[in-house]
């Protein structure tokens, strides 16, 4: 793929909609071109989207948009994701690792199959693809990580008891890989959002639960914004959401394990 475009480039994975759609949009009106990735045919018409004018922005009119459709849980799909990136012909400024799901519902009841799928697109693609932006960024000298993860990593997750612990992974990871790559000029930073409404829950089989109704929820464009934000300043942590899902955050730090996997499951817990 050949270009004559001057901007910066950015990847977005989990493009097609909710936060990872935001990311992008916030991205395009900062000024850069996309390559964004989803696992259905809704990546398409995102990209079209992003395609059109926003009439605000650095040269937003002017956006390049590729849309890649992968499947982030094969090796395969994380490799196509990053020949679609090598294909644009230049660097790499900015990676959003973004693709994330869900699965809610007690652990006696959950499909495996779906949990190891989970598992295989929180933890296992972010580390793949970040094998692959990393070592490309460190050679040029400089680029931008975010990595989406979420407040469920501060807590235990009774009702999602294997969705937590990816999230509090991908903070791990992130915290770690932001230390080796001090004096590098590539940044790492972690968006942790609140419950966002988005389609995350009802995805996750959440509609029977607190989070089946998405009126009390972050917006999500907000959510973005302020990672996004934090990215371009280096930070190395956002919680995305309003004042409240802050002090949640700031307050799991103190709380005890215990305490927070019962106010989690009672919010979590399937209603009968």
């Amino acid at each position: 793929m050949t270009t004559t475009s001057h901007r910066p480039l950015a990847l977005v994975t989990g493009g097609s909609s909710g936060i990872g759609l935001e990311l992008a949009r916030a991205l395009r009106d900062r000024g850069h071109d996309l390559v964004v990735v989803g696992s259905s045919e809704r990546v398409e018409e995102a990209a079209e989207e992003l395609r059109r004018p926003s009439g605000s922005g650095q040269d937003a009119e002017d956006a390049e948009v590729t849309a890649v459709r992968a499947d982030l849980t094969t090796y395969d799909g994380v490799e196509a994701v990053w020949a679609a990136v090598q294909a644009a012909g230049r660097p790499l400024d900015v990676a959003a690792l973004n693709a994330g799901m869900g699965v809610g519902g007690a652990f006696v009841d959950t499909d495996l199959d779906e949990e190891l799928r989970m598992i295989a697109l929180n933890v296992t693609s972010q580390v793949h693809l970040a094998k692959r932006v990393v070592p490309a960024m460190v050679a040029r000298g400089s680029g931008r990580v975010l990595f989406t993860s979420s407040i469920s990593a501060t807590t235990p997750t009774p009702y999602e008891p294997v969705y937590g612990p990816t999230r509090a992974f991908v903070l791990s990871f992130a915290d770690g890989l932001r230390e080796e790559l001090r004096g590098t000029g590539v940044s790492v930073t972690t968006l942790l959002p609140g419950a966002t409404d988005s389609e995350f829950h009802a995805r996750a089989g959440m509609g029977d639960t607190k989070f089946g109704d998405n009126s009390w929820k972050n917006d999500r464009a907000t959510v973005a914004r302020q990672g996004v934000e934090a990215l371009m300043r280096g930070r190395a942590h956002v919680v995305g959401g309003d004042p409240a899902t802050k002090r949640t955050a700031l307050v799991n730090k103190f709380l005890p394990e215990g305490l927070k996997a019962a106010r989690q499951g009672k919010a979590a817990r399937p209603q009968q």
